[in-house]
């Protein structure tokens, strides 16, 4: 056998040494890929990381409003309406004539004047209110003998004012009594211009004076 040159030689341990390299460099990347996995970025979908900025805190709306203050009395106060006293009114019989012929009926009406200081209050209705009609000491008639329905009425007298009742009584000209109200044929009082004297007193204050009337 022909005895090979060292050229060949050379080659050979280079294929061999060419060889242990690629060896060991496949056994490298082997490893590699086994350690860093770079595959699992496209299988597993890694979620981002959360934020870690805080949240802001929520201002709680402020009511800018503000309850009004409460009104309160200025002034002074207007005083309560008393009750009159007796001091203080003056009580008048009023006539819607001084004589009626035969056949008119005398109206009677009263005055109130409040001669006090200050305005008061009393009932002026017709429950307070009694009419008396007198020949000398002959009583011939009162109001409140055959009265109907009577009323109440709380009035306000100003101060130095008269006030006049508008619905006055009217007298039939005849004797009144308890017991003759249903009566039709009362007896009536004489005429020929004869004199007969009206009062009245209301709330307990009686007229000063009577108003003189004249019958014919």
């Amino acid at each position: 056998m022909p005895r090979r040159s060292a050229a060949v030689y050379r080659r050979r341990r280079l294929v061999v040494i060419l060889g242990l390299i690629l060896v060991v460099a496949a056994i490298g990347v082997g490893a590699w890929l086994l350690i860093a996995r770079p595959w699992a970025a496209a299988d597993t979908t890694t979620p981002p990381p959360s934020s870690s900025s805080s949240e802001t805190p929520t201002t709680p709306e402020t009511d800018t409003t503000s309850p009004s203050p409460s009104a309160t009395p200025s002034g002074e106060q207007t005083p309560a309406v008393v009750a009159c006293e007796a001091k203080d009114i003056e009580v008048t019989a009023v006539t819607d004539a001084e004589s009626y012929p035969s056949g008119a009926l005398p109206k009677l009406s009263i005055s109130l004047t409040n001669k006090g200081a200050k305005d008061c209050t009393m009932d002026v209705g017709s429950t307070t209110q009694v009419f008396t009609v007198s020949s000398g000491a002959d009583v011939w008639w009162r109001s409140t003998d055959c009265q109907e329905n009577p009323s109440s009425m709380i009035a306000t007298l100003k101060a130095g004012t008269t006030v006049t009742s508008k619905d006055p009584v009217v007298w039939d000209r005849t004797r009144s009594s308890v017991e003759t109200c249903d009566q039709e044929n009362r007896q009536r009082a004489p005429g020929g211009g004869a004199s007969y004297h009206v009062e009245v007193s209301i709330g307990g204050f009686p007229s000063l004076s009577t108003a003189q009337i004249l019958l014919y």
